[in-house]
């Protein structure tokens, strides 16, 4: 284990769930690559290109989500 401080949990979890997020979409969208050897090259790029583009808006729109969230919502 990393040994991250757990007050920083919301960081691991937004990082880990855009490169999630974002590998699928990447794998969705590279079916058009054609084959196996090429839609895998395709996919990794797209992978890594969108999750460097993810992972600061999933960092800096979490607070406003939640945010939103706590105003649609009651107990």
């Amino acid at each position: 284990m990393l040994g991250i401080p757990r007050r920083y949990g919301h960081y691991v979890f937004g990082v880990i769930q855009s490169g999630v997020t974002c590998l699928i979409a990447a794998g969705i969208a590279s079916l058009s690559a054609g084959g196996t050897e090429r839609f895998f090259h395709q996919w990794m790029l797209s992978w890594l290109l969108s999750w460097a583009a993810m992972v600061p808006v999933v960092l800096l729109a979490a607070p406003l989500i939640r945010s939103a969230v706590l105003r649609l919502t009651r107990e």
